[in-house]
């Protein structure tokens, strides 16, 4: 994409020096690089590898305070406060904020009502920096390219800078966390966590949507920077990086689903039974998925065709299973597999889905929505998990997308109400274009879902009167009986008749009607 080489801006930690915590200068200097990647609109990678915000301590106080013990024998009984002797605090006074006390000895003391400290960046200024890192990242995530790669572990404000960079690769042995596990323990009173994998590794942020991609070490981490960055223009808001193709683009798609579609061969291609390789709608090897163990009914990635880069939002066909971990900090939690029907958007699909098109959409990608859902489901537990929010998000998302966008229904593939409502061509009419296969099908509702509202029992059983004719029949010889005075008993007996005519017609005229 580019031969004579690209300008990117890195910024990262130094973890031999203080751990590669953030101090004020470390955040003054994080906030400045920042800054000149929004400025220049060149991509920002930021590798990580920290323990937060510095934790400091007065060492010059630490050193030489003294205890006023309640009974000096006895020092078991506790002590009343802590000083410095008049001689230390004259050295100190600027790291204190004291009181002057006399004994009756004539001693002059200075109690210690605060500690501050001679050095900037002990105390709460390390937080104050660590807010104006956070701005600054999570606008550079609007204003240009971000991408985090956590290559050793990163807590707090790093774990924060990870998730508002959005873009975030990580190793398989680093973890990802708030706080350490043994405050954890200590806070919660037991020992419930063994280690910080257990809270923020890949088996948990692989699995709510922090990471895009999991690599094994850093080469292959840097490698995935690298393709990540074929796709991304020089300067954010320039030409995307297009090359020739080596897939020609006018050679024939060659998948062709027959019961259900397979998401990544549409996409990719896909080798058949003898070996033979079918292409896909996309330039062969191109496409690189994110998200991939997060909210697996919804297939993400981004794809060249013709070498053009654009971004691929496709949708799983198959049940997949979403495994929930027990959480070792409550006694009755248990691992969890949660079965996930394919076509259909729950929440973390959902959110998943929008969040594609966001990151996408600042990418400056065209996107390609192979649609194939049958609507969002709607139970109680989803819409107390805000199915109703990821929805409106895709709708907004694509609301104000400002690239080509294109929704292609495939071959045995279906578009069905809410589904079809959030990415309709309406919703942003200026770039998005809307085609289907032949073989395709949308509606409104599913038939089975539609005839329990519009074509109910009573119906069916007068579209059984009207056209077959043994009920037809029957109906006459009641009408007969009824006119001629027959006996009661021969009119019972007909309506008995017609009453399991119709119960043996039901399921046939059943299917009629979803025909």
């Amino acid at each position: 994409e580019f031969p004579s080489g690209r300008q990117i801006i890195v910024v990262a930690n130094d973890i031999t020096f203080r751990a590669g915590s953030f101090g004020p200068r470390e955040d003054a200097f994080f906030e400045a690089v920042t800054n000149l990647a929004c400025e220049r609109k060149l991509p920002l990678i930021y590798l990580a590898a920290n323990s937060g915000a510095r934790i400091g301590i007065a060492d010059e106080v630490k050193s030489i305070f003294r205890v006023k013990w309640i009974d000096d024998s006895n020092p078991e009984r506790g002590f009343d406060y802590v000083y410095l002797s008049e001689e230390d605090y004259g050295r100190i006074s600027s790291s204190v904020i004291a009181h002057k006390t006399q004994l009756d000895s004539g001693e002059i003391r200075w109690v210690i009502d605060s500690v501050v400290g001679k050095e900037d960046g002990l105390g709460v200024e390390n937080i104050h920096g660590s807010a104006a890192i956070a701005s600054a990242y999570s606008r550079a995530y609007e204003e240009t390219f971000t991408l985090t790669f956590v290559t050793g572990r990163t807590v707090g404000i790093g774990a924060y800078l990870a998730r508002l960079g959005i873009r975030c690769i990580q190793r398989e042995d680093q973890p990802i966390i708030l706080t350490g596990y043994s405050a954890l323990n200590k806070l919660l009173g037991r020992e419930v966590y063994s280690s910080h994998m257990q809270l923020g590794g890949p088996k948990i942020m692989a699995t709510n949507g922090i990471d895009h991609l999991t690599v094994r070490d850093d080469l292959e981490g840097v490698s995935n920077i690298l393709r990540w960055l074929s796709y991304v223009p020089a300067n954010i808001g320039g030409p995307l990086p297009i090359t020739k193709p080596l897939d020609p683009i006018d050679r024939p798609v060659a998948y062709i689903p027959e019961n259900t579609c397979d998401p990544r061969a549409a996409i990719s291609g896909i080798d058949d039974s003898q070996g033979k390789w079918l292409g896909g709608m996309f330039d062969k090897d191109s496409f690189v998925e994110t998200f991939g163990g997060w909210a697996k009914t919804v297939v993400t990635g981004r794809a060249k065709l013709g070498g053009i880069p654009v971004g691929v939002i496709a949708v799983e066909t198959q049940t997949m299973m979403q495994l929930v971990p027990a959480d070792p900090g409550q006694p009755d939690s248990h691992e969890r597999s949660v079965p996930r029907a394919g076509q259909v958007w729950f929440p973390d699909s959902a959110t998943k889905t929008a969040q594609a098109m966001l990151d996408f959409n600042r990418e400056g990608l065209p996107l390609f929505i192979l649609a194939n859902w049958r609507g969002f489901s709607g139970g109680q537990r989803d819409l107390f998990e805000g199915i109703l929010q990821a929805g409106s998000t895709i709708v907004e998302n694509l609301r104000t997308y400002n690239q080509p966008a294109f929704v292609y229904i495939p071959k045995a593939a279906e578009l069905r109400g809410g589904a079809w409502v959030v990415i309709d061509s309406k919703i942003n009419p200026d770039r998005i274009e809307c085609y289907a296969e032949t073989t395709a099908k949308g509606n409104v509702l599913e038939p089975q879902g539609l005839i329990e509202i519009k074509f109910r029992s009573e119906e069916l059983q007068e579209c059984m009167g009207r056209l077959d004719p043994e009920l037809i029949n029957l109906k006459a010889q009641l009408q007969g009986a009824k006119h001629e005075n027959g006996s009661l008993s021969d009119g019972e007996s007909i309506q008995k008749s017609i009453e399991a005519r119709k119960k043996q017609l039901l399921p046939l005229y059943t299917q009629i009607a979803i025909r």
